[in-house]
């Protein structure tokens, strides 16, 4: 019911990383990382990895969630939406690690996650080392260690390379237009920020969901092993489950720079906004701001295209100052 995702080979080209981002679709990039020492350790084993990172764990604490055994490693919720089903915790790396090493053995092992640590913030020393090639130095390298969890289908509004660097995950992505069939969770109560996918993407049958079997039709899998990297554009959703007992993922998120103008770090708020202002209006009042959305936002040709250039105000390129008056307009209008 589903493809696989499409290879990219980098052989080190300076413009790889523009064609990708061009390109648009999810690209994986085998052995993009396989010259890192943390891949090399994770060759290893489980144990030389973990070792490996607590030698150069500075002790500052991270984020982690434990999950109970009965929530089978998947990110979510408890009973109908009610609460979440993991408690959060401040810890550091090694400990992290060494609760993982403990548990490593278990059948019946809690769903343990280190997530969206910053390299540079925990274990700096190792910067050095693990850089990407295509990337801009400055974009911060984030760390995910665990066991075998699963994050159900999100999507982020950046540009993301993830890089598996322990274990093996399996990345299934769906392109946006299949947000209607996969059974969002609440904007507001999101287990990890971000809104993710409530339906099981291991029970197709599941009575709850028949959408969902359209999404899976569309769906691109792969399989990563350590050194290995996929590219995610922004705004599609991505579904990840780590396979083994340690799994560890460095990604990095990043947006392009977009003209002159000053352009908003996220663009949830103008969902979030555009769902308050036009969600409740008349299907007829609704559907003409439809139209005019798609005439001024959405649409491919240029609503400024007719007037001449010095006349095209907010429609036309912004640059810094032209970007704050109209902020300040929005702001009067709130």
């Amino acid at each position: 019911m589903s493809a696989p995702i499409e290879e990219f080979r980098f052989d080190g080209q300076p413009e790889a990383l523009d064609a990708l981002v061009a390109d648009a679709r999810p690209r994986i990039i085998r052995g993009l990382v396989k010259h890192w020492p943390l891949v090399a350790m994770a060759r290893q084993s489980d144990r030389a990895f973990a070792s490996h990172l607590i030698a150069h764990d500075n002790g500052t604490t991270v984020d982690a969630l434990v999950m109970p055994p009965e929530a089978d490693g998947v990110v979510g919720y408890r009973g109908d939406v009610e609460a979440f089903n993991f408690s959060h915790y401040k810890v550091t790396v090694t400990q992290v690690l060494q609760r993982l090493l403990a548990s490593i053995d278990q059948d019946q092992a809690p769903g343990i996650a280190l997530q969206s640590a910053t390299i540079a913030g925990c274990l700096p020393k190792l910067l050095a080392e693990h850089a990407v090639p295509m990337l801009d130095p400055a974009i911060p390298p984030r760390l995910w260690i665990g066991n075998r969890v699963t994050t159900p289908a999100h999507f982020d509004e950046y540009q993301n390379i993830a890089c598996v660097v322990c274990g093996v995950r399996r990345f299934t992505l769906f392109p946006p237009e299949q947000v209607r069939n996969l059974y969002v969770g609440p904007l507001d109560f999101a287990p990890t920020g971000a809104a993710i996918s409530i339906a099981r993407l291991d029970r197709p049958d599941d009575p709850r969901f028949p959408r969902l079997k359209l999404a899976l039709e569309h769906a691109l899998v792969a399989e990563l092993e350590p050194g290995d990297a996929v590219y995610i554009p922004p705004m599609w959703w991505h579904h990840v489950a780590s396979l083994g007992k340690l799994n560890a993922l460095v990604n990095y998120w990043w947006k392009p720079p977009q003209g002159k103008g000053l352009v908003p770090n996220t663009r949830l708020g103008g969902l979030l906004h555009a769902i308050l202002l036009f969600k409740s209006l008349p299907p007829a009042e609704r559907a003409a701001w439809r139209e005019l959305l798609d005439y001024y936002v959405f649409g491919d040709d240029d609503p400024a295209a007719h007037l001449p250039e010095g006349k095209r105000g907010w429609l036309g390129e912004l640059d810094a100052e032209q970007s704050m008056k109209l902020l300040e307009r929005i702001r009067h209008y709130l």
